[in-house]
């Protein structure tokens, strides 16, 4: 007899390949034969996945059409399989497989489109946070101020492209109205898509400046780094006035500091 986890393995396998690997000998008829109770499985799987990526992916789908996204789709589930329970987590590599699937190689921004795609589903689906204690900041000493990691919200995404991808966006909503020619080259866009409290999720167009300055908190540099990327990359950057901005919007929500003493309190999350 197998050992359980070796039955599970099987069985996983069974459901993502085609032939079923004879697993099926594995399956009580119950009324229909193994073989068959297996495929049933297998077709409910990709359905269910097949499923959560249209709903993630619905603009990327338009552009391409049901047909060629449903068999994109079969492509990604068979590499990619779901390893998680929560379909909400599945989908996040799918960018990635576009960039490389020769079929779609003509769609040079699908990738993109698909990259803003996941930013909105990730910030829709995250975890509410408390605001920065402006108390807690004022607490750090002048002279260990540029020494602050800076934390964003967890409902706050950074996406840069080189393609005009939140226009392609934009009109391929239902509510769209009639669609217009787009020029692929008239310009790429950096954005920051964050979810408010009122659970409004919006799309910001950000400068040089201000988009290296979160980009920076978002890869974890201290406060000090930071600044000096957003002033390299946009000279005439107005520093305080942005980042008291994204302070009091809520996109910047915490920070950590080496010494414990200064640490800013991580408050509950709201229910």
């Amino acid at each position: 007899m197998l050992a359980l986890h070796e039955l599970q393995r099987r069985f996983a396998a069974a459901v993502l390949d085609s032939d079923g690997s004879g697993f099926e000998h594995h399956i009580r008829a119950a009324g229909l034969p193994g073989v068959r109770r297996l495929q049933v499985y297998r077709n409910n799987t990709r359905l269910g996945l097949t499923g959560a990526l249209e709903a993630v992916y619905p603009v990327v789908s338009k552009l391409v059409g049901e047909g060629f996204f449903r068999y994109a789709a079969a492509e990604y589930i068979a590499r990619h399989p779901s390893r998680l329970g929560d379909l909400h987590e599945y989908g996040g590599f799918f960018p990635a497989f576009l960039r490389a699937f020769e079929p779609a190689a003509g769609l040079v921004y699908l990738p993109d489109v698909a990259r803003l795609e996941w930013s909105y589903h990730q910030v829709f689906h995250a975890a509410r946070h408390a605001p920065l204690d402006p108390r807690a900041l004022a607490n750090i000493p002048a002279e260990r101020q540029g020494a602050l990691r800076f934390q964003l919200h967890p409902a706050a995404r950074l996406l840069e492209s080189p393609f005009p991808v939140l226009r392609i966006w934009q009109s391929n909503q239902e509510d769209a109205g009639e669609a217009s020619l787009m020029d692929l080259s008239e310009g790429g866009v950096k954005l920051l898509v964050f979810r408010r409290e009122t659970l409004d999720i919006e799309f910001q167009p950000l400068r040089d400046g201000e988009f290296n300055l979160l980009r920076a908190f978002a890869e974890g540099c201290d406060f000090t780094g930071a600044c000096e990327r957003a002033m390299a990359a946009q000279p005439d950057f107005d520093l305080p006035a942005h980042f008291g901005n994204h302070v009091a919007r809520g996109v910047v929500t915490a920070f950590e500091l080496p010494d414990d003493r200064f640490a800013n309190p991580q408050p509950r999350k709201p229910s």
